[in-house]
């Protein structure tokens, strides 16, 4: 590698490494499948973290508040109910949606299929709102 030419950032894949299983996740019912793919101290600047996340037919991830962080949830496949700020309304393939910094959001599938998201996480904002 030419000194003069930056180097390239580490490659990370939604695939590899196993989905782990987390139970109850921030109070919510069944066991969901996760892989983060990256963390704060690994991510480039400003990324909290990136998951990987599949909810199984009837499960949920409860609703929760982050401190100074966005969080957005990007729906890959499936559908569901997300509650924003105290707000129920239906998601599905392709919907993306910011959860600003310390409001509240879960995410349930109410149907028969898996649900997949990525979940993309910045922050700290440095107290913006």
């Amino acid at each position: 590698m030419n000194p003069a030419e930056p180097s390239r950032p580490a490659l990370a894949n939604l695939y590899d490494g196993l989905l782990r299983e987390v139970t109850g996740d921030h109070g919510g019912e069944g066991t969901i499948l996760a892989h983060r793919v990256y963390r704060r101290e690994d991510a480039p600047a400003g990324i909290a973290f990136v998951d990987l996340v599949v909810l199984p037919p009837r499960s949920s991830i409860g609703v929760h508040r982050h401190a100074d962080d966005q969080e957005t949830y990007v729906i890959l496949s499936g559908r569901g109910r997300m509650t924003l700020d105290g707000e129920e309304f239906a998601v599905h393939a392709g919907d993306v949606v910011p959860n600003r910094p310390h409001g509240a959001h879960g995410l349930v599938n109410d149907s028969d299929d898996d649900l997949k998201l990525l979940v993309l996480e910045v922050g700290p904002l440095g107290g913006e709102r």
